[in-house]
């Protein structure tokens, strides 16, 4: 045994290099399952009997030649010991989970419509995999569902498939899965397709720092250019090279992956740069992913020797890799401290602006309420001087319909005075002028009435203006309201303030941290000291940033408490605004109830005045025409008297004519008679005046009857006996209208008598 394997050790260079050669020839037939040669050369028999002890012995050969078996794999691994080697590499034999193979199959997942619509794009040229719905095809959409069923947080990842096709080309589809499940967990591939990509942005990182490192001009033309690491490298570690090289060239390097992990990756891909970094430097960012996409992969169909050769002369330290992951740990929590930071600086600009826009707003507010106070005020000082206005013409109409009144009264007055008779002639005024001066007098007291109403009207809208008056705010509130928007002002100056402090804050910490952006770029390249220096300056932008974090907080707790405070000052206002309100409304309430029962009491008190002056008018329309019928009357009976007497003193003419002797007596009696007739007539002109008084009542209407009766009782024994007294005569008094056609009949039939009587008959024949 031993010897057999010093045989080998001695004999693997050359047989590998020939075995090698031998694979450059056949070219795919790395890949395809159905490349192999009958006719293999000698050494190629060697190298598969060495391969096949090493998988016999793997776990002493894993143990103690773990050197030899890197060099082995460097050099390739034969086709058809590529699968078992894989799952030994990888710890992926006997796995429990191939038994949940079948189960997870039977399952849905919620990936399938992403993995069926990136199943026609991975690896369309192969055969295998080129048809739609082949075997190919099937198998790899089991295998990718399955996955997304078993680590749920990952799923599915564009790019995870091409792995899984590689495995697929060299075992079984459960095998497959077994591998890949191994990968993704030990081999960091799940981390690279977790939907944060962490591990992805951590190997950007890293490879740019060895870039810089090793490859500096090419570093300073990138950046120039704004060529990140990410527009062309991010493939490369998502698909192991799967999607940008050949796929013998690609499988090669895979092999070199499932030994060592990432490191190969790393290797690669700056090897391939300093092969191309003279045709980079000379092209732009186009021309450069130009390259990448077409160049770069024919400079490797002649085979993979030259790129893995080149590969394993670069420089690649495993400490400074790790020292570059703690950097860049520390650099993500930083960014991560400063983005919360930042976040919370802009929530607390926002609220900032926010509260500015409240205090705008109730700014605004608060002047508007201002103005439109004043403005108010100013409308109810116009109304209520024109309301003022309005009530002292009402009062001078008032005034002059009281004078009109008072002027028709006195007419009235007058006109009773005048409506006295004359001893003779017929009276001046009818009916039709007191109904006139009735009418008058209704339109007096109406007008009267109207001005009365315009009064109370006038007196309601004075009411209803020092209401609305009393409504407006006062000059107290007004100063209230004026020293509540002067405190607004200061709060939101304080606010603005307190944003610009933030802003520049911010712009400090932008500035510090393109510093320290800068610090960290080029730390690798720097001494010791250097380093120590630029870590003091990170704990100082530590300190710094804390010390920011607790003035934001302190300046937000500031904050809070003046907008506590405003609010407690505005809650505040509110509540004496509203006592002062409610103390006005009781006020107007009181006021309000006064005034109604001084306008119950007015309103009794106008309707006792109007029945009052209801009564007056009745009586004094009843006392006009009573008046008007006792001088008509009396009138007329004076007229019958006068005409009675003349009669009988013609007849005494004719009597004295008749006999001479007795005339001279008759004559006495007749002037005796005369006498107390104008006695009579002097009585009643005192009784007159004495009825034309300008008010009447009962007592009054008394009088004037009881005038009468004397009047009647006088008359009596005035002409006692005499011929003027008989029921006739009394009752052509009373007939007064038809006075004249009596007088005429009385005249004529005096005018008979004188022609029928003789000229020598005695005084008693006449008389008889």
């Amino acid at each position: 045994m031993s010897l057999s394997w010093s045989w080998l050790l001695e004999t693997d260079s050359k047989s590998l290099r020939s075995m090698n050669g031998s694979r450059r020839n056949s070219g795919s037939s790395l890949v395809s399952s159905s490349s192999a040669s009958s006719n293999l050369s000698h050494l190629e028999e060697d190298s598969w009997i060495l391969w096949g002890r090493i998988v016999n012995e793997w776990e002493e050969v894993r143990k103690k030649k773990d050197k030899l078996l890197k060099d082995l794999v460097r050099r390739g691994i034969p086709h058809h010991f590529r699968a078992i080697v894989w799952q030994l590499l990888c710890n992926a034999q006997n796995m429990p989970i191939k038994d949940q193979y079948s189960e997870l199959l039977k399952m849905t997942s919620p990936c399938e419509k992403l993995i069926r619509r990136d199943i026609a794009r991975t690896y369309p040229e192969h055969e295998f995999f080129k048809e739609k719905d082949s075997l190919g095809q099937e198998v790899l959409f089991n295998v990718m569902k399955a996955y997304s069923l078993v680590d749920r947080e990952v799923g599915y990842c564009q790019g995870s498939a091409f792995i899984v096709g590689l495995l697929l080309m060299q075992m079984p589809e459960e095998e497959a899965f077994c591998v890949f499940v191994k990968l993704m967990q030990d081999y960091r591939l799940r981390e690279l397709f977790k939907p944060s990509m962490a591990e992805l942005g951590l190997c950007m990182y890293q490879f740019e720092c060895m870039i810089q490192e090793q490859l500096p001009e090419l570093h300073m033309h990138f950046q120039a250019q704004s060529f990140h690491t990410s527009m062309y490298a991010s493939s490369w570690f998502l698909t192991i090279f799967l999607t940008s090289f050949p796929l013998p060239v690609a499988t090669r390097i895979f092999d070199i992956f499932m030994c060592e992990g990432l490191e190969i990756v790393f290797r690669v891909g700056l090897a391939i740069l300093q092969m191309n970094q003279t045709e980079l430097i000379q092209l732009d960012m186009e021309g450069m992913l130009q390259h990448f996409q077409k160049v770069i992969p024919h400079q490797l169909d002649s085979g993979p020797d030259k790129v893995i050769q080149a590969a394993y002369q670069v420089k690649y330290n495993a400490k400074k890799m790790k020292k570059l992951e703690k950097e860049y740990t520390t650099i993500k929590t930083k960014e991560m401290e400063e983005q919360v930071e930042i976040k919370r600086l802009r929530t607390e600009n926002r609220l900032l602006k926010q509260r500015i826009d409240t205090l705008e707003k109730e700014s605004a507010s608060l002047a508007d309420r201002l103005i439109q106070g004043q403005v108010t005020r100013a409308q109810e000082a116009e109304e209520n001087y024109l309301v003022k206005r309005e009530l002292a013409t009402v009062k001078q109409q008032s005034e002059e319909t009281s004078a009109q009144l008072e002027q028709a009264k006195k007419t009235i007055r007058q006109l009773q005075h005048q409506q006295q008779p004359q001893a003779k002639g017929p009276p001046r005024y009818s009916e039709e002028s007191v109904l006139q001066l009735e009418r008058e007098l209704v339109q007096a007291r109406l007008k009267e009435a109207e001005s009365q109403c315009a009064l109370k009207e006038m007196q309601d809208k004075i009411l209803d203006m020092e209401k609305r008056n009393t409504s407006l705010p006062d000059d107290t509130n007004v100063a209230r309201l004026q020293e509540e928007l002067i405190v607004v002002k200061l709060r939101e100056t304080e606010a603005l303030t307190g944003q610009k402090e933030l802003r520049q804050q911010v712009r400090d910490l932008e500035e510090h941290w393109q510093r320290h952006l800068a610090r960290t770029a080029g730390r690798w390249k720097d001494t010791p000291k250097k380093n120590t220096l630029s870590e003091l300056q990170d704990e100082l932008m530590s300190v710094r940033l804390r010390e920011a974090e607790a003035q934001a907080e302190l300046r937000e707790t500031r904050h809070r408490m003046l907008e506590l405070e405003t609010q407690n000052q505005i809650h505040s206002n509110h509540l004496r605004r509203a006592e002062q309100e409610s103390r006005c409304l009781q006020d107007r309430v009181q006021t309000l109830m006064m005034q109604n029962k001084d306008l119950h009491v007015q309103l009794q008190e106008i309707k006792r005045r109007q029945a009052e002056i209801e009564c007056k008018s009745k009586e004094e329309v009843m006392a006009v025409r009573l008046r008007e019928a006792d001088n008509i009357a009396a009138m007329a009976e004076l007229q019958q008297q006068i005409s009675e007497l003349e009669i009988q003193r013609e007849e005494g003419k004719v009597q004295g004519q008749l006999n001479h002797t007795d005339s001279s007596q008759y004559i006495r009696d007749l002037k005796d008679h005369i006498a107390e007739l104008k006695h009579e007539i002097c009585c009643l002109k005192g009784q007159r005046a004495l009825a034309n008084q300008p008010t009447f009542d009962g007592i009054h209407i008394i009088n004037h009857y009881v005038g009468e009766e004397s009047y009647q009782s006088s008359d009596d024994d005035g002409v006692k006996g005499h011929t003027l007294q008989d029921p006739q005569q009394r009752s052509r008094i009373r007939l007064h209208p038809n006075l004249r056609d009596t007088d005429s009949e009385e005249e004529e039939e005096e005018e008979e008598l004188r022609l029928s009587v003789p000229q020598g008959s005695n005084h008693k024949s006449t008389t008889v």
